[in-house]
C-alpha cells in the first residue's frame, strides 16, 4: 500500500473568491504562491500543507467543508488580532491537557481553528 502521510492541500470553495482571498492574506497574513481570483483559484503558503481556494463549485455540499487549522505559539494573541479584524471568532478551549483551541469562521462561514499543542517528541 502507498504512504499516505503527507497532507498537501486543503481546498475551500468560495463563492466570492476575491473577498475570500483578501481575508485569508490580510487577517492571517498568508502569502500567494500561485493563482489570483481572475485564474480561479489562489494557492497560499502555509506550510508543509497549502491553502488553496477554488472558485465555481460552491454548493451545498460545501457547508460541510473540512475546517482548516492553523498552528500557533499563543492561541491568545492569534485571538485578540482576530477579534481586533473583525472576525467571527469564539472562547479559547482546552479539548486535552496542554492543547488550546479557538475556532472561528471566515466571511463564508467556513469553519478555522488556531491551535497550540504540545510538541510530539
Amino acid at each position: 500500500m502507498p504512504a499516505f502521510d503527507t497532507l498537501s492541500e486543503v481546498i475551500v470553495y468560495a463563492r466570492d473568491l476575491e473577498r475570500l482571498s483578501s481575508f485569508y492574506a490580510g487577517v492571517f497574513g498568508l502569502s500567494v504562491i500561485e493563482g489570483s481570483p481572475d485564474d480561479g483559484f489562489v494557492r497560499f503558503d502555509t506550510g508543509p500543507c497549502n491553502l488553496c481556494l477554488h472558485s465555481g463549485r460552491w454548493d451545498h455540499r460545501c457547508r460541510d467543508a473540512p475546517k482548516v487549522v492553523f498552528e500557533v505559539e499563543d492561541v491568545a494573541a492569534a485571538r485578540s488580532h482576530l477579534l481586533d479584524h473583525g472576525v467571527d471568532v469564539g472562547e479559547i478551549r482546552a479539548p486535552t491537557p496542554g492543547t488550546q483551541v479557538c475556532d472561528g469562521v471566515d466571511p463564508e462561514g467556513n469553519a478555522f481553528s488556531v491551535e497550540s499543542a504540545p510538541r510530539q517528541s
